[in-house]
């Protein structure tokens, strides 16, 4: 069985503990790979391999010979999209037709943040007339980034894209589940010429290296993606050192149906929403509004398709994969126990398939409905491929149940009425709205972050090179 290694200081190394991490395919359970189990010594030395290269030679690096690394690398991921996919979909249990998306995503970030690299301008203010004042707009540093394992192919390509491009160094801590294709991709940086001091990966557990990275007094802004529960300690470790974060801590985000909808556009993206990657997507569309008087049909319609779906394995790339770990299929099961306990009514379910065993961490598609609003179906974040049906009256009433949450990442609105459109969207509190919509394929222009215990600071887009970078205001008076 290989051992994945960690990358520090340009090398390929084992753990400095030497200990490992056996990776399980979420399709059958089954051990088929390990990693390095990184900690405390193997994260001083990724960061000191980071500030290295960032006070010798990266910072100073012009934005357009970045930029061209960064470019290269997109074309070997564009150049290798089966492989990577193909490791994505066994890594994660996702079916291969949506890693397949993940690998197109990943090659767009690259080309995206290429073309960035030597447009982070600043300005020139007016001022006294003796004096010119100009901004100039520079990297952190070295950057620490905890992703997960939902899409590791997609964050790894953000994080390194935008982080190099920024003109930042890095220190990389994926998913000690599901984190093959990233360092598959860090290889690809490697052969691009990206020099490889500047990015750094060490796997391990969160609790170990993770925690060592967030706590780290050389590491200048931190990054992560997780719950909101993680995240308050990560911003708490990185919080002794006044260093800055980026957060992106899930959600419970609404899609809104209202009577005058495209009821046959709208169903299919609907679905899709919660059924991708088995719903564990931090921007899931996981409770569905529906206006009381179109109720009855939309239900109807998204129920019958709902039957069709089918969960199972990987390989079979059926509409539904399994979720990523036998801890992960406990939890989502707990609140689906909790559900039918509380008597919330199901409407309907997808078929397992005959080949999805019980070794496997399948939980198949549920639609549940009408969910009181109350109802911790309704509140809280299940990261699983259940939709939460909920009633509503009116605009007003829409807006209250979208906004009743603690979270605010995404939302969709579905309405053919261009002033409703408007005033929803600006009403629903969160990061990203969707009209007529749900996702935009990865949306790598698009700023990506939410507000309230869905987290702040933006991914995505110029908007996370802003994130990336510091504003420095320099005065001359020339007299």
């Amino acid at each position: 069985m290989s051992v994945a290694q960690i990358l520090t200081d340009g090398d390929w190394r084992p753990a400095n503990s030497g200990d490992t991490i056996p990776m399980v395919d979420p399709s059958d359970g089954v051990a088929f790979s390990k990693i390095a189990r990184g900690g405390a010594e193997d994260i001083n030395r990724a960061v000191a391999s980071a500030r290295k290269a960032f006070e010798s030679h990266w910072s100073s690096t012009p934005g357009f010979e970045r930029g061209r690394l960064i470019r290269r690398l997109g074309e070997l991921v564009d150049a290798h999209h089966d492989e990577l996919a193909k490791l994505e979909s066994r890594d994660t249990g996702k079916p291969l037709k949506q890693s397949n998306v993940d690998a197109t995503v990943a090659a767009r970030y690259f080309e995206f943040y290429s073309g960035a690299a030597d447009k982070l301008h600043g300005d020139t203010i007016p001022f006294m007339s003796d004096y010119q004042v100009l901004t100039l707009r520079e990297p952190l540093g070295v950057t620490g980034h905890i992703i997960p394992w939902n899409y590791p192919l997609q964050m790894g390509a953000r994080t390194i894209g935008a982080t190099l491009a920024a003109g930042n160094t890095l220190v990389l801590k994926p998913a000690e589940e599901g984190c093959l294709s990233v360092l598959r991709l860090t290889e690809l940086a490697l052969e691009a010429g990206i020099p490889a001091d500047a990015i750094n990966v060490v796997t391990g557990y969160g609790e170990e290296a993770g925690a060592a990275l967030a706590a780290h007094a050389d590491v200048d802004h931190v990054s992560f993606t997780g719950s909101p529960e993680v995240g308050t300690l990560v911003q708490q470790a990185a919080a002794t050192h006044n260093v800055g974060c980026t957060m992106e801590l899930g959600g419970k985000s609404p899609q809104i149906v209202f009577a005058d909808a495209d009821f046959e556009a709208a169903v299919p993206v609907i679905i899709n929403a919660i059924i991708q990657n088995a719903g564990q997507t931090c921007s899931a569309g996981s409770r569905l509004l529906i206006e009381e008087q179109a109720y009855d049909e939309f239900v109807d319609l998204l129920a019958d398709r709902f039957r069709q779906l089918r969960a199972g394995p990987a390989i079979k790339d059926l509409d539904c994969g399994p979720l990523i770990s036998e801890a992960q299929r406990a939890r989502v099961n707990g609140f689906l126990d909790r559900a039918r306990g509380d008597g919330v009514p199901i409407i309907a379910e997808a078929s397992l398939d005959a080949d999805a065993t019980d070794a496997g961490y399948f939980v198949p598609p549920v639609l549940f409905g009408p969910v009181p609003d109350s109802n911790r179906l309704a509140r809280e974040e299940v990261f699983g491929p259940v939709l939460s049906i909920i009633r509503f009256e009116d605009e007003e009433d829409a807006i209250r149940i979208a906004n009743g949450t603690a979270f605010g990442l995404t939302a969709g609105l579905w309405t053919e009425n261009g002033g409703r459109q408007l005033r929803v969207a600006k009403s629903l509190r969160c990061g990203q709205v969707f009209v007529n919509s749900y996702g935009a394929g990865g949306g790598v222009e698009l700023p990506f972050g939410g507000v309230k215990r869905s987290g702040h600071g933006r991914e995505k887009g110029l908007e996370a090179l802003h994130d990336l970078t510091t504003v420095k205001t320099i005065i001359l008076r020339h007299g």
